[in-house]
């Protein structure tokens, strides 16, 4: 009989800080873990996580995605949504979308005193973009680039 497709979070290591950002752009996401949910359950055509941010921590720089849609539902505690129409609190039970080819960079900010978890879930749509709206930094091609098309180093 196989097993049943179920799986308990606590038994997952979390990514603490993981990122590909260049310098000096990984440090925003220092206090950023991770546990990754959708690959061990088998799921190939979306990514979902579980996500804890630290106070002070910040998600991701402020971006948006050309082919992904994405979504997030706050779990625990209090995140900061900041985007081009400003800041919003967000707190458990609320959640927030961000489709494709909407060019409004988004990122959560833990700007509480005490940790914060949300739910995030992407869809992985091939050639997908990304746009970094506050920095001179654009994903493409499977590398991270200045706007004027020089690779990051």
């Amino acid at each position: 009989m196989p097993n049943p497709p179920v799986l308990d979070p606590a038994t997952l290591t979390a990514e603490t800080g993981a990122t590909d950002y260049p310098q000096p752009f990984r440090s925003q996401v220092a206090g950023r873990h991770r546990v990754v949910l959708g690959d061990p359950l088998g799921l190939s055509n979306f990514g979902v996580n579980l996500t804890t941010l630290v106070p002070g921590a910040s998600s991701a720089l402020r971006h948006w995605h050309s082919r992904q849609d994405e979504f997030v539902y706050v779990v625990e505690g209090e995140l900061t949504l900041v985007t081009d129409a400003g800041e919003t609190l967000l707190t458990p039970g609320m959640c927030a979308g961000f489709p494709q080819g909407v060019a409004d960079g988004h990122r959560l900010i833990n700007r509480s005193d005490r940790p914060a978890s949300y739910l995030e879930v992407g869809d992985r749509s091939g050639g997908d973009e990304i746009d970094y709206s506050d920095e001179d930094m654009v994903w493409r091609d499977g590398a991270y680039h200045h706007r004027d098309g020089t690779v990051w180093e």
